[in-house]
């Protein structure tokens, strides 16, 4: 075989293993969005979750967070 034949042959392999994989990654995205909408009918809504939630005492959380801050501190 001529060298031009092996190398239009290489090219041609070359040019059908990315379209192979171009595809298989293009159907993956595809199922993979249709799965996700599928879970998102499925739960609802989501509810975001605020950092300022009402029900946390802020005085409890700052003394926590002090002692914490205070107890590495004394490691030293």
């Amino acid at each position: 075989m001529a060298v031009s034949d092996l190398l239009l042959q290489g090219v041609n392999l070359m040019l059908l293993g990315m379209g192979i994989v171009f595809t298989f990654l293009a159907v993956l995205v595809v199922a993979l969005n249709g799965m996700s909408r599928l879970a998102a009918s499925l739960t609802g809504p989501e509810t975001p979750t605020t950092a300022a939630d009402p029900g946390v005492d802020d005085a409890e959380l700052i003394a926590v967070i002090t002692a914490a801050i205070n107890r590495y501190r004394s490691k030293k």
